[in-house]
């Protein structure tokens, strides 16, 4: 019943190892099918080169293992608090890719320094606020969705339109139409990550890019009016 969605996450989560998005076992995939009601995720502390689709982890919107032996991501119910706050979202990816992560530690956004960008991300990356003691002693997976999703709402974003968020002390998360979807945003915001950090360190006095030029370019690859690609 949920083979095909079993592959789908299978293929999302490889397409990280193939493109050096994650080292060991740091990172996951997971696709929310609305129609079946269900969540494909990664099993927690699985290698990517020994893991075969049947190890893929079926879980209902409560967390509940609906089909599978081993036990799904630790960043669970950081997944569930998105989909349970943003239906839209129907693809989550948590990575540790270098560059992002560094400015995840860093506690900074990503700024928008031009227009490789703005093909994919409607202004800055922003950053989740911090977690406090209580909150990371408590249900910290939790907690963490319940910050994405805080920052997201006070800053008014759609998340699909800006699909990444850096986690403070972290590592990022990106988001998408299904889970190749999410995946292939981190491999956008790692390259995003690095060219900004390139750019900061040819030009200490960079400036943002122009809302002029970002929304050129964000809308002419997105919504009703684009033109990018073939139709």
């Amino acid at each position: 019943m949920y083979s095909d969605l079993k592959k789908r996450v299978l293929k999302a989560n490889l397409f990280l190892q193939e493109h050096q998005l994650v080292k060991l076992t740091w990172g996951n995939v997971s696709e929310y099918d609305h129609n079946l009601g269900v969540i494909g995720i990664k099993p927690s502390g699985v290698s990517y080169e020994e893991m075969s689709v049947n190890d893929i982890v079926i879980v209902d919107l409560e967390g509940n293992v609906v089909e599978g032996e081993l036990n799904p991501s630790s960043d669970l119910k950081t997944h569930l608090e998105i989909y349970r706050n943003y239906p839209e979202i129907s693809g989550i990816t948590h990575t540790h890719s270098t560059y992002a992560t560094a400015w995840s530690q860093s506690g900074r956004s990503i700024p928008f320094y031009g227009t490789t960008h703005a093909d994919h991300f409607h202004g800055p990356v922003p950053i989740s606020r911090q977690l406090t003691n209580e909150e990371i002693n408590g249900e910290y997976e939790l907690n963490t969705g319940i910050a994405i999703c805080d920052t997201l709402k006070s800053l008014d974003i759609n998340p699909l339109h800006n699909p990444a968020i850096l986690v403070p002390s972290h590592a990022p998360f990106t988001f998408g139409n299904n889970g190749y979807d999410s995946a292939k945003n981190s491999l956008v915001l790692e390259e995003v990550a690095k060219m900004a950090y390139l750019s900061e360190a040819i030009n200490d006095n960079i400036s943002e890019a122009s809302k002029t030029i970002g929304d050129k370019h964000f809308y002419r690859k997105h919504g009703e009016n684009s033109y990018y690609g073939q139709k």
